[in-house]
This record gives C-alpha cells, structure tokens and sequence, in this order.
C-alpha cells in the first residue's frame, strides 16, 4: 500500500492561506507573547494588530506549542495520512526544526523533517512545492531525495524600513547595524547557506532598495526555464502590488502570487517589509 504523505509546515513559513487550504498543507501555529498573554500566530492575532501595538509593547515569539503539533498529526491520522514531511523554516533562525526532530518519538506518524534554510516566503515556496509533488503523485523516497534540490533552488530576498526590530529579537545575524543606515542606506537581506540573515547588496533609499531586491532576485533566477515567484508584503500593500505589476512585466513566464507576513514574522521586522521568495526549476 503506498503512503500518504500529509505535508506539515510552521506559520512563520507564510504560505497563503487559499493555497494551505487548495492543497490541504497543514501549519502549526508559532506564539507570539505580550506581556498580558500570549497568542497563536495567525490564530488569534494578525500581522496589523502587531504593527499598531509596537508603539506601545514589541512582544516576543516562541516555538509552537508541543500541544498544537500533536493535535495536528491527530488530525492528520484522522485523515488517513500515513506519513509526514515537516517543511520548516531555517534552524538557524527559529528552533522549530530542532523541536520537529525532538518530538518525533512521541509522534503518532513517522515523520521527516527538512530545513528549508529560509524564512518566509522563502521557505513558503518550499512547503508549496512539497505539497505540489504529493499531489501529483510523487513516492516518499523521491520526494525525501528532490526536496534536497527543492531547498537548494529556493531564496528569499527582502528589504526593511528599519533593522531596529531585527536588533531588538536578536535576529540580526550577518546583517550589520550599518552607519550608513541614518542616510537612508537600506541592506538587501537574504539568508546564507547556513539559513542565517545576511546582507547581499545595499541601495539609497526606500524605492531604489525595492528596485534593487527586485533585481538581485531577477539574477538569481537568471535563465531558469521554470520560476515561482512569491511577493509579501508587512502593512506594505500598495508597495507589494506595485512590485507584482513590474516583475509580471519583466518574467512573464513567471507564477507569481502574493501575500502578507505572519504576525511573528512581522514582530522581528515591523512595518514596512517587502520580501520575494524565488524559486527555479
């Protein structure tokens, strides 16, 4: 009897919510902590409710609870899922991949988990794709063997109004806290090998630097015959779209869908984010 492979993923991985639902991706909530409280990232708060609250407490996010996994794959099982691939975002930047790997025993389905090395968006495309395969009907053994490549070819690139809520989460890795920072010097930010933020270019301004990850991201998928673009946005809507309409223009063989940052995600860049996950095939 072949597997079925249900495809689990964390919330901080962004993947839209149609497309979670249209090919049944199962995501289990980060927290994000006030002092008062602590909430289920993208449960029972949203990305703007953190942005109008910075002002007054920037809260904290932790893993998901041990709980929340568990009632997952309850319901997993409920659905007739044999087997789990767990497509999370980078260890170096959150512990849920550790926690994934901690709990397997407990775990009432078998389960594999891969470390996309990105963040977001960028690891969002890479749940996708996972996903995508299942449905067209790859085995448990290619799947484990193309994910490898899968990660490989998928990046994330970003820009920020501020490093301000990077400093303060301590999520800062390679990026540098730049002087040039106060003459409106924003850094193109992606995450290295090792899933860590660093920064890849640097440009003059709020326009110039969207324009700037734009390209960076247009090079990396240079001569892809394949590319899956996702374009997000923090309380930068107009932005994100405006960027859509250009990058549709430039790669029209591109699929390109768009959406907002999860609530702990938008903690550790506040408001203003525009992000790209690229994807060659």
């Amino acid at each position: 009897m072949l597997p079925k492979i249900a495809i689990l993923t964390d919330s901080g991985s962004d993947v839209p919510a149609e497309i979670a639902q249209d090919l049944e991706i199962f995501v289990v909530p980060l927290q994000v902590n006030y002092k008062d409280r602590s909430y289920l990232d993208g449960v029972d708060i949203d990305a703007q409710t953190v942005y109008d609250r910075l002002p007054i407490e920037i809260p904290t996010t932790s893993l998901p609870r041990g709980e929340d996994v568990l009632r997952v794959f309850q319901s997993m099982q409920a659905k007739g899922y044999t087997h789990v691939l767990a497509v999370v975002l980078s260890s170096g930047l959150s512990g849920t991949y550790n926690l994934l790997r901690l709990m397997r025993d407990e775990l009432p389905l078998p389960m594999e988990v891969i470390d996309t090395k990105n963040i977001g968006i960028g690891s969002g495309l890479s749940v996708i794709k996972a996903a995508r395969l299942v449905k067209e009907g790859m085995g448990w053994d290619e799947l484990l063997i193309k994910m490898e490549d899968v990660v490989k070819k998928t990046k994330v690139f970003f820009v920020l109004n501020t490093l301000e809520y990077l400093q303060k989460g301590g999520r800062i890795g390679k990026v540098t806290a730049l002087v040039g920072y106060v003459l409106d010097l924003k850094p193109i930010i992606t995450c290295n090998e090792e899933g860590i933020y660093t920064t890849i270019s640097k440009a003059r301004g709020r326009k110039t630097s969207i324009n700037r990850c734009m390209n960076v991201a247009l090079e990396f998928a240079k001569d892809a015959p394949s590319i899956t673009i996702g374009i997000v946005h923090g309380d930068a809507y107009e932005e994100m779209m405006n960027l859509k309409d250009v990058m549709q223009e430039r790669v029209p063989q591109a699929k390109i869908f768009t959406g907002q940052v999860s609530p702990a995600l938008g903690v550790h860049t506040g408001p203003g984010l525009i992000g790209m996950g690229i994807q060659i095939d």
